[in-house]
């Protein structure tokens, strides 16, 4: 089992910075990849990026270019670098992982808020 703890979201201006980070703990060696996705009120969650543990990265299109996902692993944390932050960017973001044995990501966190005002 992996646990997830998310913490840094928080109310910002349109063009503005936050940093999100995730505390994990458990069964690291299990993990394949790690993630954050979003899910705005009325919409589908989504992926906004993803680490692999060879350090591939995958961003959603909306996010390219703004945001940056990056794992240390003598700290267990995973972080997302988010800025020029729009107003669409308004969503809870959750942090998750994927074990090599899953063909989902099967651990999430609680979520963070993140509110971006025009």
């Amino acid at each position: 089992q992996v646990q997830l703890v998310e913490s840094g979201g928080g109310l910002v201006q349109a063009g503005g910075s936050l940093r999100l980070s995730c505390a994990a703990s458990g069964s690291m060696l299990s993990i394949n990849a790690m993630g954050w996705f979003r899910q705005a009120p009325g919409k589908q969650r989504e992926s906004a990026a993803i680490i692999t543990s060879g350090g591939h990265t995958n961003y959603a299109d909306s996010v390219k270019g703004r945001f940056t996902i990056s794992r240390d692993y003598a700290k267990n944390t995973l972080y997302l670098q988010m800025n020029s932050l729009k107003p669409e960017d308004t969503a809870v973001y959750y942090c998750a992982a994927k074990k090599y044995d899953s063909r989902w990501f099967d651990s999430w966190g609680q979520g963070t808020q993140v509110t971006v005002s025009s």
